[in-house]
């Protein structure tokens, strides 16, 4: 007997992802459905060509990483995170937004049933280089997802006149392939326009917003920038969420310096460092911290001694105001 149009519909889904592991599983599903219908001879046979497939398709096929194909892989970069959460260096409040996000996607079939569609599409704002990047990446990571990064600055030169039609391939996907899809340089998209620049931004942008109002909630939809205050504030509303990242201060610029020291900075005290960390970034700690292990590893020392990890935060503090 044919399976359900829903069991098509997700095997189809998963071939196209490259989701061998989900495609079984579906495939396994038709089977228990036939058994319960009384087609024992037709669910034993798919149970059989299930494992037979397994055992002959290499490991490394059966695991393969989803990639973007046709259209999509001009748009967007596909990674696969392995960032735990435990790793983002953030003030409590972010971090236990971050969790719930988590959660309630985990739990997003409860939701669901009952009508409420779990958080599904964020806006990160705030400096360069203060976690949003990497908060996306441990989205996908907590949740085992692919992420999708796009530029809309690219995208805006790149296909002037096409704006709007890639932005719906880009939103098919999201209803296709369950993912992390980060839409970076929101700004670009999303500013406040005037004058004779209204026109085209402002049919792009409110194609974005109807995609984004349709935008499925099996995938998370992330709408980063650095430049809250050129938004238009009509576009706040439209997101379930809006994460707000700063600076880290003395207490966080500590951590950060720790975890990325790692045995490097056993012994080292980071007390009363809050006037060489002060204004850098989480991104400028984590570069200067690395500059002074490497200047450590490379003279055959075990240790990274303070006077070097200050040295470098001053060489990044004037980087980042040059």
């Amino acid at each position: 007997m044919a399976a359900k149009g829903e069991h098509i519909t997700a095997m189809v889904r998963s071939h196209a992802a490259g989701d061998d592991a989900a495609f079984y599983s579906v495939a396994l599903q038709v089977a228990a459905r036939e058994a319960r219908s009384g087609h024992h001879a037709l669910a034993e046979d798919i149970k059989k060509t299930v494992d037979a497939s397994r055992k002959t398709v290499p490991r490394s096929n059966v695991t393969r990483l989803a990639q973007p194909r046709g259209d999509l892989a001009d748009l967007v970069e596909v990674t696969h995170p392995t960032v735990p959460l435990r790793e983002l260096v953030a003030p409590a409040e972010l971090i236990a937004q971050i969790k719930h996000i988590v959660a309630e996607q985990r739990q997003r079939r409860v939701l669901l049933d009952h009508g409420f569609p779990p958080a599904h599409r964020l806006l990160l704002e705030g400096p360069p280089g203060t976690g949003k990047t990497m908060t996306a990446s441990v989205l996908a990571s907590e949740l085992s997802l692919p992420m999708f990064t796009l530029r809309l600055d690219g995208l805006l030169s790149k296909y002037m006149g096409e704006t709007a039609s890639k932005l719906r391939t880009v939103f098919e996907a999201v209803a296709e392939r369950r993912g992390v899809y980060l839409f970076d340089e929101f700004d670009a998209l999303g500013a406040d326009r005037s004058g004779n620049d209204v026109g085209e931004a402002r049919r792009i942008l409110n194609s974005f917003l109807v995609f984004l109002e349709q935008a499925s909630p099996e995938s998370i939809v992330i709408a980063a920038t650095n430049h809250r205050a050129i938004l238009d504030r009509a576009l706040f509303r439209r997101f379930d969420v809006v994460l707000t990242y700063h600076l880290p201060d003395a207490r966080q610029a500590g951590a950060v310096i720790r975890a990325r020291l790692g045995s490097l900075g056993a012994g080292l005290s980071l007390a009363k460092l809050g006037e060489h960390t002060m204004g850098l970034s989480h991104a400028d700690l984590v570069k200067a911290t690395e500059s002074a292990a490497k200047v450590a590893l490379m003279r055959g020392e075990t240790r990274v001694s303070r006077d070097a990890l200050i040295a470098a935060l001053a060489v990044r503090r004037q980087a980042s105001v040059g």
